[in-house]
C-alpha cells in the first residue's frame, strides 16, 4: 500500500521534482473526472512524478474548507478554483463539527461534505480529502471534539483507549461515507492524508500506524499521504512504504500564503511578487503543489481556534489567510495573475535523455556509425556536436544530406542548412549542434549509389575542416523513445523553439476506430502514437493530415509523442464524428 509524504513549511509549496534533458508539452485538459472513465490504478508515484492511471499528472491544488463557506456558495467558489488553472480542490472534514456531542453526528445543510465533494466532480476537480481525526485548520482544538476532554486522562492523538475508541466510532461513521467516493468507484478523491503534521507532536510512535490501519480496514483504497514540517518529516512519516524526504526528491510541498491572523495583532501582508517568484521556481523544477488557502472563508460561530506562538493568540473571525479569493469570494490581483499563469503553464516537456554518442575526429555518415549490431542506422535524423573557439564563415561544400539545422549549445537557431546549399552564418557559439534529416533515399536512378545521409563529408568554419566530434544516432525507434518514460518528462512554463519531444495522453472509449490527425500550427516533425511511426508532417503542404488506424488504439491511455523540428502549435486535432467527435488536445506554450 503504497504513500507519499507531504513536505509542510511555514512558506512554502507542494514539491514535486523530475529528471532533465530538449523539451515537448501535454494539457491535462482529458485528466479530469468526466472524462476518466476507465478507471484502474489511480493516482500513483513513478519515480519522482505523480502518474494519474498511468498518465504523467501534475497536482496543481487549493484548499477550500467547505465548513467555512455557506453551502449556497460551493459551486461558486470551486468553479472560480477550476477557472484558475487549479485541477485539484483539497479539504479537511472537522470532527468536532460532524459529532458536536457525543454520538450525536451531522452531515446536512453546511456540514454535507458529500455534496461538496460530489460538485467538485460535477465542476472538473479531483479531490485530496483530509479526514483526520486531527486536522489542525486553526480549528478549536485542532477539530477534536471538546468533549474528548471529560477523560481527566484522556490523551489525544496517541493509541490511549479512550481515545482509540472514539476515534473507531468517529470513522464507522464517516469512512463508508468517503469510501464511495474514491477514485476506484468513480468518484473523485484520488488521495487521502493521514492524520495531520504528525511530527511535531509524536507522542506515541504506535499512533499513525492505528490511523493507517484503521482507514485501510475501513475499505479505503486511494494513495494515502502525511503531512509534515521539514524538520519533523521523519517523525510524521510511515516508514513502511513511505516516501521520505531522505531518500527520495520531494514530492509535494504546500504554498501557505500568508500567517494567522489573531485579536490584536496586526494584519499580516503578502508579498505577491515573492509568492509568484517562488510558484514560477517550484513550477519549472516539476513540483505540485498546494496553495493553503486557496479561499479562506470565514470562521463561523466559534469554531476558530487559537494559537500559542510568543503569547496565547485567539484567532479572528475571518480567516483570510492571504488566500487568492477573499472573504466573500471575490477575485484578488493575485487571483488573475495566478489564472493567466497556470492556464499557460498546465503542459509537459520531455528532456530527451539522448543515446551514448560515438566520438569520431570527422563527420560519420549515417550508413557507417557503428549502431544496430553493425548494419549502421537506416532512418530519422542524426546529432553532431562540435566545440568551437572562434565564429566566422561556416559552408558545407556539399557534404549534408538531406535537410539540416545548425544550433548552438542552447538550440538557439543560427542557420538553415538545405539541401546541399553553401551556407553561411557568422557569430557562432562555442558548442556548435548540428541536427541532420534523412528524408528519403532515392528511389530509383542511377545516384541510387550515391545515397548517404547525414554529413557525408568535411564542414568548414572559415575554410578549415570541423574535427572531433560527438555523433548522436537519432533513428526514434521504439527503444529510443520509450527511455526511462514518464520519470524525464516536466512541466514547461513557456514558449518552445527549436527541436522538442512532445507528449500527448488520449483518452479512448472501450470500441477505438479510425481516425484523422490534423497538425495544424506546426511546422515540421514526426508522430508516435503508442510507439507507432505514423510518419512526418510539413506545413509545406500539400498532405494535411496523418491517418491514424483504430488498431493502433487502445481503450483508456494512448501515447503520442510528436517530435517537432521548429515550432510547436497550439493544439493537436484528432476528428472521426462516428465515434471521437472533434477532440482538441491542446499543448500550451
Amino acid at each position: 500500500f503504497s504513500m507519499v509524504t507531504f513536505l509542510l513549511r511555514p512558506v512554502g509549496i507542494l514539491y514535486l521534482s523530475s529528471g532533465l534533458l530538449g523539451t515537448a508539452q501535454m494539457n491535462q485538459v482529458f485528466l479530469t473526472p468526466s472524462h476518466m472513465m476507465n478507471r484502474k490504478v489511480g493516482l500513483n508515484v513513478e519515480g519522482s512524478s505523480f502518474t494519474l492511471d498511468g498518465s504523467p499528472f501534475l497536482i496543481i491544488a487549493g484548499t477550500i474548507h467547505y465548513f467555512r463557506v455557506p453551502r449556497e456558495y460551493w459551486r461558486d467558489r470551486l468553479m472560480k478554483l477550476k477557472a484558475c488553472g487549479f485541477n485539484t480542490v483539497t479539504t479537511h472534514i472537522p470532527w468536532n463539527l460532524h459529532e458536536p456531542r457525543k454520538g450525536w453526528f451531522y452531515f446536512t445543510a453546511n456540514l454535507d461534505f458529500m455534496a461538496f465533494i460530489a460538485m467538485a466532480s460535477d465542476v472538473g476537480l479531483w479531490v485530496i480529502l483530509c479526514p483526520g481525526p486531527y486536522i489542525g485548520s486553526d480549528l478549536d482544538l485542532g477539530g477534536l471534539p471538546s468533549w474528548l476532554l471529560r477523560d481527566p486522562k484522556m490523551k489525544l492523538r496517541t493509541t490511549y483507549r479512550g481515545f482509540t475508541k472514539a476515534v473507531n466510532l468517529y470513522f464507522d461513521k464517516i469512512i463508508p461515507k468517503i469510501v464511495q467516493l474514491q477514485y476506484g468507484k468513480g468518484g473523485p478523491i484520488i488521495a487521502l492524508q493521514v492524520e495531520n503534521e504528525y511530527g511535531s507532536y509524536h507522542q506515541d510512535k504506535r499512533y499513525m500506524p492505528y490511523i493507517k490501519k484503521a482507514l485501510i480496514t475501513r475499505g479505503i483504497k486511494v494513495l494515502l499521504m502525511t503531512a509534515d514540517d521539514g524538520a519533523e518529516l521523519t517523525r510524521g512519516h510511515l516508514k513502511r512504504g513511505t516516501i521520505s524526504l531522505y531518500f527520495l526528491p520531494i514530492l509535494m510541498m504546500v504554498y501557505t500564503a500568508s500567517s494567522l491572523d489573531g485579536w490584536g495583532t496586526a494584519r499580516q501582508s503578502v508579498d505577491s511578487h515573492l509568492l509568484m517568484r517562488d510558484v514560477r521556481e517550484m513550477f519549472n523544477m516539476s513540483f505540485s503543489l498546494n496553495f493553503y488557502m486557496f479561499h479562506g472563508g470565514t470562521n463561523f460561530g466559534f469554531m476558530g481556534g487559537s494559537a500559542s506562538l510568543d503569547h496565547y493568540l485567539p484567532m479572528v473571525t475571518s480567516y483570510d489567510y492571504g488566500a487568492l479569493l477573499k472573504e466573500n469570494g471575490e477575485h484578488t490581483t493575485e487571483y488573475l495573475t495566478y489564472q493567466e499563469f497556470f492556464s499557460s503553464s498546465l503542459a509537459w516537456f520531455l528532456f530527451l535523455s539522448l543515446p551514448q554518442p560515438i566520438s569520431s575526429v570527422k563527420p560519420i555518415c549515417m550508413e557507417n556509425l557503428s549502431v544496430n549490431q553493425g548494419n549502421g542506422q537506416s532512418s530519422g535524423y542524426i546529432l553532431y556536436e562540435t566545440v568551437i573557439t572562434n565564429s566566422g564563415l561556416l559552408t558545407t561544400r556539399g557534404h549534408l544530406q538531406d535537410r539540416g539545422q545548425v544550433r548552438d549549445s542552447g538550440w538557439v537557431p543560427v542557420a538553415l542548412l538545405l539541401l546541399m546549399d553553401n551556407t553561411s552564418v557568422y557569430n557562432v557559439y562555442p558548442t556548435l549542434r548540428i541536427l541532420v534529416e534523412n528524408q528519403g533515399r532515392l528511389a530509383y536512378g542511377k545516384d541510387i549509389n550515391k545515397e548517404r545521409k547525414g554529413l557525408i563529408g568535411d564542414i568548414y568554419l572559415n575554410n578549415s575542416p570541423l574535427r572531433e566530434f560527438k555523433i548522436y544516432s537519432l533513428d526514434m525507434k521504439t527503444k529510443f523513445l520509450k527511455r526511462d518514460l514518464p520519470n524525464i518528462w516536466k512541466p514547461a512554463l513557456f514558449k518552445h523553439q527549436g527541436p522538442a519531444f512532445f507528449l500527448g495522453i488520449l483518452r479512448m472509449g472501450n470500441d477505438p476506430r479510425d481516425t484523422f490527425i490534423k497538425m495544424e500550427g506546426w511546422t515540421k516533425g514526426v508522430i508516435f502514437i503508442n510507439g507507432q511511426n505514423l510518419g512526418r508532417y510539413w506545413n509545406v503542404g500539400p498532405q494535411e493530415t496523418l491517418y491514424l488506424p483504430g488498431p493502433w488504439l487502445h481503450p483508456g491511455s494512448n501515447e503520442i509523442i510528436v517530435f517537432e523540428e521548429f515550432k510547436s502549435g497550439l493544439e493537436i486535432h484528432f476528428t472521426n464524428t462516428s465515434h471521437l467527435g472533434m477532440v482538441f488536445w491542446r499543448v500550451n506554450l
